[in-house]
């Protein structure tokens, strides 16, 4: 590290499910408290971005470094996608390393959690079959992790601890839903003050286990030799969010707190950001080298102040989520690009929600399905409602960002540039007709 320490870090990484920018260093009244206050012992990403807005396919590329197109990891595990090779997981990485790994609830890159190799389970896997009581059992998660963290470690840790909240099914509310406001693009009615107030309650449990885990740091004295990491994989699970390239999609939160003295503190930086940049800032602050596969840049300078950024362009994309939906994006602090690879909506990659009901029967579509090309001004239309791919006075912009996200493809090898991307082998997809990822019509 920058400071000239003589010794190794912990690290403990905690990332929620399908949480987007819902917490409170993003705007989100006081709902998380445990969160605002380790914001204010690090730094806040204000525009940090995930590679990928579905569960395996963006946990995968911030824990390998690699895009999902490069890594493999083009679907969801538990329907048969998997990385082309486990050996370039963080996880591995710092086991050869000298590194104690250890899992505590959710992991979403592997079938059997032994391709990965963490050395320690730490309380209980949360796996599919069991997420009808996952915030509970996130809780009783963070308990043991507590414990974890205040026992005795002969190796410097990695642990991972991987929350299901904020997935579906949220638990009963125990936020009012008369007084909330459901976030753009939801509309305010009944059916989605109801689903969101839902969503709030998980936000609270995440918070929780927040909370239980800093307190632990602290009373282990570990807090001047620990990196924690709080992320989450893409946005919300509700219609325009998850799975798509609009920022309610691709946003997430991002937080870094150094050990205590030693790094930024009450930060914000609007810098753009990757989760790509996660493993390489891990090994610039471990004081390790960086594996030759890495995509994405160290935010070392942008912690320590040395600039104000790294990129002037992030990329994210989607291929197979509960069915075939291929798309790619560039994002630049002003100005996106988003390229459609098949027209219309894809209703099985919404989640089913009361939410999804309630559009669904107002006749919901996404304005732009059958459009190829998207092009947003953000600062100007941060929602991305005026697509400005056909305007006059935008071609310039818009030749700009295509032949860079070409370039983006073609350097990273993209399987699209050569047509439709087979589905592998063994791999459950969705029929794109299917109304629900429960449907039972597949490829």
């Amino acid at each position: 590290m920058r400071n000239g320490r003589d010794h190794d870090l912990n690290v403990i990484y905690v990332h929620s499910h399908d949480t987007g920018r819902q917490i409170t260093p993003y705007g989100l009244g006081d709902g998380t408290p445990n969160l605002q206050k380790l914001a204010e012992r690090g730094i806040v990403f204000r525009q940090a971005f995930s590679a990928a807005p579905t569960c395996s396919p963006s946990r995968s590329a911030l824990l390998t470094g690699m895009v999902p197109h490069s890594n493999g990891m083009l679907g969801l595990v538990h329907r048969g996608f998997r990385l082309q090779d486990y050996h370039k997981h963080l996880v591995r990485y710092l086991n050869a390393h000298g590194y104690e790994t250890a899992l505590s609830g959710v992991q979403h890159e592997a079938r059997d959690v032994k391709d990965i190799g963490y050395k320690k389970i730490i309380g209980q896997l949360l796996e599919s079959k069991r997420w009808n009581s996952g915030h509970l059992d996130d809780l009783d998660n963070a308990q043991h992790v507590a414990q974890f963290i205040k026992g005795k470690h002969e190796l410097p840790y990695f642990l991972s601890f991987g929350l299901f909240s904020t997935h579906r099914p949220f638990p009963n509310a125990d936020v009012d839903e008369k007084y909330v406001r459901p976030p753009f693009p939801l509309p305010d009615v009944a059916a989605t003050r109801q689903d969101y107030a839902q969503f709030l309650t998980s936000v609270r449990v995440v918070d929780k286990c927040v909370g239980i885990v800093m307190e632990a740091l602290q009373e282990s004295g570990q807090v001047n030799d620990t990196l924690v990491i709080y992320t989450t994989d893409h946005g919300m699970a509700f219609p325009g969010m998850k799975a798509t390239l609009y920022d309610t999609g691709i946003g997430v939160s991002l937080i870094v707190k150094p050990p205590d003295g030693s790094g930024p503190a009450g930060v914000v930086s609007d810098a753009l950001v990757s989760h790509l940049d996660v493993f390489p800032t891990l090994c610039d602050l471990l004081d390790l080298p960086k594996p030759e596969w890495l995509q994405g840049q160290s935010l070392g300078p942008v912690l320590f102040g040395d600039k104000s950024s790294v990129h002037d362009a992030v990329f994210a994309e989607t291929n197979y989520h509960a069915a075939y939906e291929p798309m790619r994006c560039i994002r630049t602090d002003r100005y996106k690009f988003i390229r459609r690879y098949r027209a219309g909506v894809v209703s099985a990659n919404i989640d089913d929600s009361d939410s999804k009901t309630f559009l669904y029967d107002q006749g919901y579509t996404d304005m732009y399905a059958n459009e190829t090309e998207e092009l947003y001004d953000l600062h100007l239309d941060p929602s991305e409602r005026i697509n400005l791919a056909h305007s006059p006075e935008h071609q310039h912009i818009r030749t700009r960002l295509v032949n860079r996200l070409q370039q983006w493809m073609v350097s990273t090898n993209d399987p699209i540039l050569h047509g439709r991307i087979a589905k592998p082998p063994g791999t459950i997809v969705n029929t794109v007709d299917c109304y629900s990822p429960d449907d039972s019509r597949f490829e």
